[in-house]
């Protein structure tokens, strides 16, 4: 999905401001954080793993309310 790949980048910009750039000891320069270190540095789930999970919960939750009391589809 699109909208995926466009909060991947997001998400990864922002962990890149977070943590900011990283010395390369060997050319001693600056240089930005790859994708596998930010994973590294920030272990917690991805965005994208978190909506998805909340989604689902309050499907489960609608699901619970049953027809009777009426899910508001907006």
């Amino acid at each position: 999905m699109r909208e995926e790949g466009s909060i991947r980048v997001f998400e990864s910009w922002l962990l890149r401001r977070m943590f900011g750039p990283k010395r390369d000891e060997v050319r001693m320069e600056w240089r930005k954080v790859h994708n596998e270190e930010l994973r590294d540095l920030y272990p917690s789930p991805g965005i994208i793993g978190v909506i998805k999970w909340r989604r689902m919960r309050w499907a489960e939750h609608a699901a619970l309310m049953g027809v009777r009391r009426g899910v508001f589809k907006g």
